[in-house]
């Protein structure tokens, strides 16, 4: 190629082959995952109708790997794991499909943690929509996600609830930031500092559709600067997300500056396809009734969030969704007439 001639664009070429291949891993997955689950369903309907038992299936097991040494994943207590999987999820037509989307270690890791058809679904549904690792998916679950999620809702701006209906599962009212290690007297720099070097991690946490816009992002209104912590913007609700730091707890006070920022961000920098910019004080800790009443009457699309930095309590957790399991078995008898 001689100096001065165009480079071709070979990118489109190695878009094709990528997606290829990754359209072949995902069938490939599939397939297993439904060879396990036929496997699984003839094995239940033995132990039932014929009365097969654990010697039965251990010598199944034997005779595969005696007579086919080529095939591995079929010991006697992974038969049984195929055997509970198809018992767990056959009687789910809304969550048989959706374990199809995911690994087989996947798979064992929701079916052995989770206690009901509900807390399963929702880390189907999480890890797919967030395409999470097997290291992320212990995280979240280490982290108690579901019962976090469903005890302590985000807690958003009327303004933020008419804009963006689909915020409240976007959003949550608590980020586990365990990974960042922070000392105990951290600054909002650390944090910061943080954050933006574990941004991957920061981003898994966040959920899908973010993506990253900097940090300190200026503001000019007027003579002054002014600079936005963290800078995000949400795809599916096509908003800049501004994130403000805060390492100590919640504030009324702290609205205001918000306020500013994203009014600024509105008139200068949203672009006109965009929808009005959202808000994010990520507080250290936060009272509830405090919270309530800040947001009540703020006109601005927003939300305030608390940061951990360590895994939650889960006995807390658990007496919290216990409660909330008891409410709503009230309200749903209160309502059959």
């Amino acid at each position: 190629m001689t100096p001065g001639e165009l480079v071709p664009d070979f990118s489109a070429v190695l878009t094709l082959i990528r997606q290829a291949q990754g359209q072949a891993l995902r069938q490939v997955n599939r397939d297993l995952i439904e060879l396990y689950w036929r496997v699984g369903e003839y094995l239940h309907h033995k132990t039932g109708a014929e009365g097969w038992g654990r010697g039965t299936v251990q010598q199944l097991a034997t005779w595969l790997s005696a007579e086919h040494p080529d095939l591995r994943g079929f010991s006697a207590s992974n038969l049984w794991r195929m055997e509970q999987f198809y018992r767990t999820y056959q009687g789910s037509p809304k969550l048989a499909p959706l374990v199809r989307e995911l690994s087989w270690t996947h798979n064992l890791l929701i079916m052995g943690r989770t206690q009901g058809g509900q807390e399963r679904e929702f880390y189907l549904q999480a890890a797919i929509q967030g395409r999470w690792s097997k290291r992320e998916l212990e995280r979240q679950m280490d982290g108690s996600l579901y019962e976090r999620a469903l005890t302590e809702p985000a807690r958003l701006s009327p303004a933020l609830v008419a804009q963006q209906p689909e915020a409240a599962t976007v959003f949550r009212d608590s980020y586990l930031l365990d990974f960042l290690n922070l000392p105990a007297g951290h600054s909002e720099h650390d944090l910061q500092h943080g954050l933006v070097s574990h941004l991957k991690d920061f981003l898994l946490e966040l959920g899908p559709d973010f993506a990253y816009m900097g940090e300190q992002y200026r503001l000019q209104v007027g003579t002054q600067d002014f600079f936005i912590d963290l800078l995000m913007y949400h795809r599916r609700l096509q908003a800049l997300v501004a994130f403000e730091l805060k390492v100590t707890a919640f504030s009324p006070a702290m609205m205001g500056q918000l306020d500013f920022y994203l009014e600024a961000l509105d008139r200068d920098h949203r672009q006109p396809h965009e929808n009005p910019s959202i808000g994010v004080l990520l507080c250290r800790g936060a009272d509830s009734q405090v919270v309530e009443y800040a947001l009540a009457r703020s006109a601005s699309p927003a939300l305030v969030a608390r940061y951990l930095t360590e895994l939650p309590d889960k006995a807390l957790l658990q007496a919290k969704l216990d409660e909330f399991y008891a409410l709503e078995e009230e309200r749903v008898q209160g309502e059959t007439p």
